[in-house]
């Protein structure tokens, strides 16, 4: 009973000191902690075979004027990346919309693109994008 006892209070100092470290580093980075998005994205996809053609609408929700605005984006097929591709935007101004394009030429979109044809996979595409930005308070 004792050592149970023993165990118990061991095991709830121990808790109590991890429980207390993070409570003191969160208060540090309060500053740098993520904020809401201020776009939404809409991917449409041009001609997709041996090249692909992305194109993304990027929508300002906000009313703050966003700069230097650039977008990646990762195209996979069959669960495989097969290539990525880089666009720089621009300004949008708040509650604006622009539109970003770009183009995958890789040789693993290729092969993919020539099994699909010869009949030995599919060819099912998807992308990732990810758009980047700032503004100013």
């Amino acid at each position: 009973m004792i050592k149970r006892l023993a165990g118990t209070v061991l095991v709830a100092a121990a808790a109590a000191t991890l429980m207390a470290a993070p409570a003191s580093a969160s208060a540090s980075t309060e500053t740098t902690t993520a904020g809401a998005q201020l776009i939404r994205t809409k991917v449409y996809f041009g001609r997709c075979r041996d090249t692909c053609r992305i194109k993304v609408r990027v929508r300002n929700i906000s009313y703050r004027t966003l700069y230097n605005v650039k977008l990646n984006a990762r195209l996979r097929v069959n669960g495989r990346n097969v290539g990525t591709c880089y666009d720089y935007v621009g300004t949008i101004r708040s509650r604006g919309t622009r539109w970003a394009a770009c183009t995958v030429r890789t040789r693993s979109l290729s092969q993919a693109y020539n099994n699909w044809l010869d009949g030995l996979a599919r060819f099912r595409y998807s992308t990732y994008t990810y758009v980047s930005y700032r503004y100013y308070r």
